[in-house]
């Protein structure tokens, strides 16, 4: 049973850092799925955030280009979310997600609040 498990979520002042982890389990051949973190925050639709395909391309939202970089473990079969300048609008929930072989795998989410 294929299964992504998000960690490193918490409460972060404006202009601090946290690093989110996605930890796969299950999965055959990670290394195939294109990787994804997506957020949601309150009120608001689910928005992807940063992607790294299986060749190590990245892409990002507009809104996190030079504050977030996105990058992949394979041999740990995880994949990592560096956030840095974190402004009150990154507040949501950040979902990890693996694509590939005509299929989506979700985590649960980990929560990232931005407060002072």
């Amino acid at each position: 049973q294929v299964q992504l498990v998000e960690s490193g979520g918490g409460l972060v002042q404006p202009g601090g850092s946290l690093r989110l982890s996605c930890a796969a389990s299950g999965f055959t051949f990670f290394s195939s799925y294109a990787m994804n973190w997506y957020r949601q925050a309150p009120g608001k639709e689910r928005e992807l955030v940063a992607t790294i395909t299986r060749t190590g391309s990245t892409n990002y939202a507009d809104s996190v280009k030079g504050r977030f970089t996105i990058s992949r473990d394979n041999d740990k079969k995880t994949v990592y979310l560096e956030m840095n300048n974190l402004k009150f609008e990154d507040t949501a929930v950040y979902y990890c997600s693996a694509r590939g072989h005509s299929r989506e795998v979700w985590g649960q989410g980990t929560l990232v609040t931005v407060s002072s």
